[in-house]
């Protein structure tokens, strides 16, 4: 499995969001800025976050976008699979019911279900709230 250019902007663009909207709504233009993003993809990522709820977009002059709920309560999973899909490493693994015919007498499909649970065990545990401490400690780190 690897994670497109798409989700790994969302996931910058949403830690952005995080870190900077203490000060009202944070702006494309600066997020592009900051993250050396265009600002249009950024602006095609945010169209499907905003379509979810993740995101609230503030018109006018002081506008922006800010997130719709506390860093906490997004989890890296929710934010991949929106711009990714299913992170299934094999696609007998994305139906809730394994459609394969071949499952009963798979050998690989142990190794295939343990991958899968690995990796829903990160990314359903790390909260948007913990990006935004380790971007801090890298900071804090960085600037010692």
């Amino acid at each position: 499995m690897k994670i497109s250019t798409k989700g790994r902007y969302a996931l910058r663009l949403m830690l952005d969001l995080a870190l900077h909207s203490n000060n009202g709504p944070v702006r494309i233009k600066d997020i592009a800025a900051r993250q050396d993003i265009s600002d249009k993809y950024l602006e095609q990522i945010i169209s499907n976050l905003n379509k979810a709820g993740y995101v609230k977009s503030i018109r006018g002059p002081q506008g922006g976008y800010k997130l719709t709920r506390d860093p906490a309560c997004y989890t890296v999973g929710m934010i991949l699979r929106l711009t990714e899909g299913s992170l299934a490493p094999v696609s007998c693994l994305e139906d809730e019911v394994n459609q394969c015919g071949r499952q009963e007498g798979c050998a690989t499909l142990e190794l295939w279900k343990q991958l899968d649970e690995a990796i829903k065990g990160v990314v359903d545990n790390v909260t948007l709230e913990k990006l935004v401490e380790w971007q801090r400690e890298k900071v804090d780190n960085y600037m010692i």
